[in-house]
C-alpha cells in the first residue's frame, strides 16, 4: 500500500501529484526579469546600476513587504470562501485572484515611482547622482527598468502561491459539493488556464508603471497616484465610451476616440473573465498585447524623458 494514501486523503493526494509544476512555472517566471537585467548589465552598464540600485530599494520598501503579505494571504483565503455560484467557485477564484495581483502590482508601481523619482528630486538626491557621470536620460530609464524588476518579483511571489490554491479549489469543491473524483489533469490544468492572465496582468502593469514614471518627473507621489488611478479607470471604460455612442451620442465618442489615443486601452488586458471561463487566449493575441504594450511603454517613458530633461533639480 502507498504510505502516502494511507496518511492523505484521496483528493489532497490528487491535488499534491500536481505540484510540481510550481516550481516550473517560478523558474520560468524567473527568466524575463533575468534576461532584461541581463542585457541591461551588458548594453547598457549604468543604466543597470541605476536599475539594480532601485530594485533594491523596492524590495526594501515597507510597502513591498506588506502587499506581498496582502496578496499571499489574500489567495490563501480565497479557496475556503463559498462564493455560492452553483459549481462556478473555480472561475470566480480565478478572476479575483487575477484581479487582486494586478491592482496591488499597480499599487506597487506606482508608489516606487514616487519613492524612486519624485521623492529623489524633491530631496536633491537625483542632483547627486546627476553629478556623476550619469545622464538624465539614463537615471529615468535606471528608474524605470528597476521599478518593473521589483514589480515582477512580486508578481512571481504572489502568483507562485497562487498557482496551488487554484488546483486546489477544484479538489475542494469536488469535496464540498460531494461530486466526482476530479483527476489530477483538471488540477493541472485549473493552473496552466491562468498563465496568459498573469501574463497580461503584467503587461498592463508595465504600462502604468511607465506612466508613473513620467509623472513622477513633474509630480509628487500624491497627485501622481490620483491621475494614475483616474487613467487605470478611463483606460478600463474606453471602449464601453465609443460602443454607447454608436448612432446616439456623438460627442460621447469623440471623447472615447480621444482618450483612446492618448490613453492606454486597459480593456485589451482584462480579461480575467475569459480566463476564469476557460476561453483560449492564443499566442497571437499575446503577441500584438505585448507588442502594444511596449510600444505604450516607449512613449510614455519618451514623455518622460521630455518631462524631465529641463527639470530644475537645484
Amino acid at each position: 500500500m502507498d504510505m502516502t494514501s494511507f496518511f492523505l486523503p484521496g483528493l489532497v493526494i490528487t491535488w499534491f501529484r500536481t505540484l510540481w509544476f510550481v516550481p516550473l512555472y517560478a523558474l520560468g517566471a524567473l527568466v524575463l526579469p533575468a534576461l532584461l537585467w541581463l542585457v541591461l548589465k551588458l548594453g547598457f552598464p549604468k543604466i543597470a546600476a541605476i536599475a539594480e540600485n532601485t530594485a533594491k530599494s523596492v524590495f526594501q520598501q515597507p510597502v513591498f513587504t506588506v502587499l506581498v503579505i496582502i496578496g499571499v494571504m489574500a489567495v490563501l483565503i480565497f479557496p475556503f470562501i463559498p462564493y455560492n455560484t452553483l459549481g462556478e467557485d473555480v472561475k470566480i477564484l480565478k478572476s479575483q485572484g487575477l484581479t487582486l495581483i494586478k491592482v496591488l502590482g499597480i499599487l506597487l508601481a506606482v508608489w516606487s515611482a514616487g519613492t524612486s523619482v519624485s521623492e529623489e528630486i524633491e530631496e536633491k538626491t537625483a542632483l547627486t547622482l546627476l553629478s556623476k557621470p550619469i545622464s538624465r536620460r539614463q537615471l529615468v530609464l535606471g528608474k524605470f527598468f528597476g521599478i518593473v524588476l521589483g514589480v515582477a518579483l512580486f508578481f512571481i511571489i504572489v502568483s507562485t502561491v497562487f498557482m496551488p490554491t487554484c488546483a486546489y479549489k477544484v479538489v475542494y469543491d469536488a469535496r464540498e459539493t460531494c461530486n466526482v473524483e476530479p483527476e489530477s489533469s483538471a488540477c493541472l490544468e485549473s493552473m496552466i488556464t491562468i498563465i496568459p492572465g498573469l501574463s497580461l496582468s503584467f503587461m498592463e502593469v508595465v504600462m502604468m508603471t511607465a506612466i508613473a514614471v513620467a509623472l513622477s518627473t513633474r509630480l509628487p507621489m500624491v497627485p501622481n497616484m490620483t491621475i494614475c488611478v483616474s487613467i487605470y479607470a478611463l483606460g478600463h471604460l474606453i471602449p464601453l465610451m465609443v460602443k454607447s455612442a454608436i448612432g446616439q451620442f456623438a460627442i460621447v465618442g469623440f471623447v472615447g476616440n480621444f482618450l483612446a489615443a492618448i490613453l492606454p486601452v486597459l480593456s485589451y488586458y482584462s480579461l480575467e473573465a475569459a480566463v476564469a471561463g476557460g476561453a483560449p487566449i492564443s499566442l497571437e493575441y499575446l503577441l500584438w498585447a505585448a507588442l502594444y504594450a511596449v510600444l505604450y511603454s516607449t512613449v510614455a517613458m519618451f514623455v518622460a524623458l521630455i518631462l524631465f530633461e529641463d527639470r530644475d533639480l537645484a
